[in-house]
């Protein structure tokens, strides 16, 4: 076996070890050399890949994305976005119109694996790649390439010349291999949305023109050969080039921008870990930047406290994207706009994918609400605690689900990002929804499970490519529930939730009885606030009986059968004793109807009615 071989076989024997409680994850080992031309906006590269098969299966075939290919009229992309409905803004019909030395392309010079040249073919954003050899359970092949390459126009994440003045933002830049996992190979055409890779480690080498300042994934190993702010001083550099030499350990990808006009400025986390910014001072809001500097320790360290500690030895911020977009170590947003709110907010975002996206694997393609959905509640809950707001941060994104709950674009969460009907649905399904999955379970748990549960996800999955399903088991150990009906009945349909009281009446020995009705088609478990006249709560917690289970949190009451429309909440206390009674009271339920979740309502001035129909129109 060749000894580049052997090392990536032992490199990934943490994996192969873990393999023997059922689960397991290839490796990959990238090293590439690349020379960039800045006047003409291509580059040369040279990418020895080291693919180790740590799977079950025998592997006769593999596939690379060359997601430049995207970048040319008639692509997937630029069909696809003449074609739907509601196009993206930044794409519409641009792709069409790009002149030829304004596309993107990937133009594959020799393959070989192990020193044998391989046969391959080309389809769109897709190489199918014909193995000389099988590669068996537990051994690996060192794929040599070499390519050329155009940098196109940014219109989508990567490119060159963007509208804030940044000459290179490189995401999604070079041949990449597709990803292999329990359902086979992932080799999804590049038409807009998420992407899924295998971790691994990646040396990278880039060779550019000495005046531009780069930075990225990964460490700078020889930060005194480059300066540029990574050392103090001035560099002497006796040729027209220098070459920056990045390394990363346990990413899936590898992104990097580049600009003659980048500041480059570092601040550090609570344990000494920089916080690379760069950016540019002509385009970007410098005192926004300077108060975003400030905040970012506050913000890893809760991070940190509540989700899991960052776990790769720095990040950095650059002024590069076409909004924001997340990358291993590193995240693209724009650095222009008046308000420091919206720099923060997708700084925020962007950076908690390094969580949810870039520490853990999931398929973005097949789940994006596990990336973009969890990350939007970390943001939430993370920006509601920086700058001290009081309130619910999540009453924005029940808002916009309601109507869209209503509306005829719905479709369900479990379908892949690629082929939602439209844009906007993708977006509230994966943002919105996705991030009320996680709040909805917060109430269905309890406050001590949840927070426990998110802790445990981190621990135990990052690194790795968890599926909803693996999610779900964690928070079944955490809070001794089962979970599994949630998760189907969330992800996979689009039933909706209504909860209503519909009376309440005296019962006599001193208590009345609260009734219930489901109206929505999807059960949920409900707690009951009754306040009394003395300004005492009392809470109650209604499960299902589908959970086997309770949340220690209020008086717990007999479990709800969801076959059951109607039920029937006894409560130990005289009627008259009662200044109101409230469904849902923490507002964590997607109730689609809230004028029907509070006792009295809106028809009845007094707590002793004669029951209190809510029902109205319905």
């Amino acid at each position: 076996m060749h000894k580049r071989i052997l090392v990536a076989v032992a490199a990934a024997l943490p994996f192969l070890a873990f393999s023997q409680g059922g689960y397991w994850q290839n490796h990959v080992d990238y090293r590439m050399d690349i020379d960039m031309d800045v006047d003409d906006n291509q580059f040369e590269g040279e990418q020895w890949l080291t693919f180790t098969n740590n799977s079950p299966d025998t592997i006769t075939e593999v596939f690379y994305h060359l997601y430049y290919n995207a970048f040319q009229p008639e692509s997937m992309m630029d069909t696809r976005s003449r074609n739907i409905a509601d196009p993206d803004g930044r794409v519409r019909d641009r792709i069409s119109k790009l002149d030829d030395d304004e596309i993107g392309y990937h133009r594959i010079g020799t393959l070989e694996q192990d020193g044998a040249l391989v046969e391959y073919d080309i389809q769109q954003t897709i190489m199918k790649v014909k193995l000389q050899r099988p590669i068996v359970p537990g051994d690996a092949s060192v794929f040599h390439m070499t390519f050329e390459s155009q940098v196109p126009i940014q219109i989508r994440r990567t490119g060159r010349d963007n509208s804030e003045d940044i000459q290179f933002s490189m995401s999604q830049w070079y041949p990449k291999m597709a990803m292999y996992d329990r359902d086979g190979w992932h080799a999804d055409p590049y038409v807009g949305r998420e992407f899924y890779g295998e971790f691994g480690r990646f040396v990278v080498n880039i060779t550019i023109d000495k005046d531009y300042v780069i930075g990225g994934t990964g460490e700078l190993t020889n930060p005194e050969e480059v300066g540029h702010g990574y050392i103090e001083g001035e560099v002497a550099r006796r040729n027209n080039k220098i070459t920056y030499k990045f390394v990363a350990d346990n990413v899936h990808d590898f992104a990097w921008a580049a600009d003659k006009d980048f500041r480059h400025t570092i601040m550090h986390m609570e344990d000494g870990r920089p916080i690379h910014f760069f950016y540019n001072p002509e385009t970007a809001n410098v005192a926004n930047w300077e108060k975003l500097e400030e905040m970012a320790p506050a913000y890893f360290s809760y991070m940190g406290e509540h989700f899991g500690v960052y776990q790769y030895p720095q990040f950095s911020v650059i002024q590069g994207g076409d909004g924001g977009m997340e990358y291993p170590m590193c995240t693209f947003i724009l650095g222009g706009g008046e308000e420091f709110e919206g720099l923060l907010g997708v700084f925020v975002h962007e950076a908690t994918h390094n969580w949810y996206y870039g520490q853990i694997g999931t398929n973005e393609a097949n789940y994006p609400w596990m990336d973009e959905g969890f990350t939007t509640f970390a943001e939430y809950e993370c920006i509601h605690s920086l700058m001290e707001e009081t309130g619910n941060p999540h009453t924005r994104v029940y808002a916009v689900y309601g109507q869209y709950q209503s509306s005829s674009l719905r479709e369900p969460m479990s379908t892949p990002g690629d082929h939602f009907n439209t844009n906007r649905a993708y977006a509230i399904s994966s943002y919105y929804l996705g991030s009320i999955f996680l709040n909805q379970l917060r109430g269905v748990v309890g406050e001590e499970a949840f927070w426990r549960g998110m802790h445990t996800y981190f621990d135990q999955w990052h690194f790795k490519h968890p599926h909803p399903e693996d999610f779900i088991r964690v928070m079944e150990r955490e809070s001794g529930m089962i979970l599994d009906w949630y998760l189907n009945y969330w992800v996979n349909q689009t039933k909706p939730i209504d909860y209503a009281i519909t009376s309440v009446e005296p019962m006599g020995r001193g208590a009345c009885a609260v009734n219930l009705e489901r109206m929505g088609q999807m059960p949920m478990p409900v707690d009951v606030m009754v306040e009394f006249k003395n300004g005492r709560k009392v809470r109650y917690t209604i499960p299902l009986v589908m959970m086997q289970g309770v949340k220690p949190e209020g008086l717990p009451a007999m479990p709800w059968p969801w076959t059951h429309p109607t039920y029937t909440l006894q409560v130990d206390f005289p009627m008259d004793e009662i200044k109101s009674i409230r469904l849902n009271p923490d507002a964590r339920i997607a109730d689609i109807d809230a004028s029907n979740d509070m006792w009295p309502g809106p028809e009845s001035s007094s707590p002793e009615g004669n029951g209190n129909s809510l029902k109205g129109g319905r």
